[in-house]
């Protein structure tokens, strides 16, 4: 009986903040029903810290259906900050609060990145507030600890919900586009979301990608160079005379005109964590590749699709695990702190038992390893093919092999 559990006539309340990823209804689901079985009554903020802003947007989850399978966020989201920034200088915290008392809320569950789940840690510490992170990024660039052993090596690397369903989206792009370069025989330039680092892009080269740069290194004059020389030389040895080359939307490029070597963006206008809005480098690189190369190129922008659609299996199970630990959290009201898959572990391998938790407050920007990137052939290398191999299983091609023979004019 429900009066008989641990947590009876206590509130968990739910929020979702940043940019939407295909694992947040999963996460999301996967969180309520446990602190169900807890004894919590459960609701969900709409609108990230928004919901928690003047009368306060909040909805039962209680004993409601709810389709995890589903991508993105029911609960929709927000790039709020509930703390004063250059762009709203308001400390909306006292909101906040009073809301967390006019809605009787015991516990929040943040799921976000580094700045949702900041904003929720300086709550914690500056007004007693009881929360527990949930880690979100598609660009998984947050510093979950998560051990990547390959051969001899522990390699710290990084797993966050929404990334494997996104890594899997961008494998299924770059191995679509491929046709349409060999039709053309073009170089097709795929712009990759990932401001500062490039995991996200990784999946590009489980799908077929020849060339491959990422946030990490920056493209100045004489890198440049060596990669226009590198693109001339790859495509004339190209059997269809086509390649693809990926790149993060984060990548600086040394710019002509200017002189300078920095990111494009989309909009200089910044939100309320401080970002401005990137894209374009894919237009600005495949432009230098047709003039400077004389090689047809063109632009395409995967863009939100790598964060659309429905959440795939590993992320599916992922989210569960990383909600089995959320239990134990709340059990010893460990609060200020976050879940993390503590070893990479293929998918019939994501149990509790392979978790960790770390403190909410020490999640900032995670850069790929050097060890999974070749810089001198702008490439990922092996031990990331492995890292993906986890998450994505093995890679089946299917490439026009067929050679005809060329036919001589009488």
């Amino acid at each position: 009986m429900r009066e008989h559990k641990l947590y009876q006539g206590k509130t968990l309340a739910i929020l979702t903040g940043g940019g939407d990823t295909p694992a947040l209804n999963s996460s999301i689901e996967s969180i309520r029903n446990r602190a169900q079985l807890l004894g919590y009554n459960v609701y969900g903020v709409r609108h990230g810290w928004r919901g928690l802003l003047g009368d306060g947007d909040v909805v039962d989850l209680t004993n409601q259906p709810y389709d995890g399978y589903y991508g993105g966020t029911a609960l929709r989201s927000s790039r709020t900050n509930p703390f004063p920034s250059k762009k709203n200088p308001e400390n909306r915290v006292p909101q906040i609060l009073k809301n967390f008392e006019r809605y009787k809320i015991d516990v929040l569950v943040s799921i976000g990145g580094d700045d949702t789940n900041g904003a929720a840690k300086r709550l914690y510490e500056t007004e007693g507030i009881p929360v527990i992170g949930f880690p979100k990024t598609i660009d998984n660039d947050l510093r979950t600890r998560t051990i990547h052993h390959y051969g001899n090596l522990e390699i710290e690397a990084v797993m966050c919900p929404g990334y494997p369903s996104a890594l899997k989206g961008v494998m299924e792009m770059t191995q679509r586009i491929k046709t349409t370069a060999e039709s053309h025989s073009r170089v097709m330039v795929l712009e990759v979301m990932g401001r500062d680092a490039g995991w996200l892009v990784g999946g590009s080269a489980y799908g077929q990608a020849d060339l491959i740069l990422i946030p990490e290194y920056e493209m100045d004059k004489s890198r440049k160079s060596f990669f226009l020389e590198q693109v001339k030389e790859k495509y004339l040895r190209s059997k269809n005379k086509s390649l693809i080359i990926a790149v993060s939307e984060g990548v600086k490029w040394y710019m002509d005109d200017t002189e300078k070597t920095d990111v494009v963006y989309a909009s200089t206008e910044l939100d309320e964590y401080g970002h401005p809005r990137l894209g374009g480098i894919s237009g600005v690189i495949a432009s230098e590749i047709s003039n400077k190369l004389g090689i047809e190129a063109r632009a395409q922008s995967i863009g939100y699709f790598a964060r659309s659609g429905e959440c795939r299996l590993y992320d599916r199970k992922l989210t569960s695990t990383l909600a089995d630990k959320v239990v134990d959290l709340l059990l010893r009201e460990d609060y200020g702190k976050m879940p993390v898959l503590k070893n990479m572990v293929r998918y019939p391998e994501l149990e509790e038992f392979n978790t960790d938790s770390i403190d909410m407050g020490n999640i900032g920007n995670q850069p790929l390893p050097e060890v999974y990137y070749d810089i001198d052939e702008f490439r990922f290398n092996d031990a990331y093919y492995d890292f993906m191999h986890h998450i994505l299983g093995d890679r089946s091609f299917r490439d026009f092999n067929v050679d005809f023979p060329t036919v001589l004019a009488q």
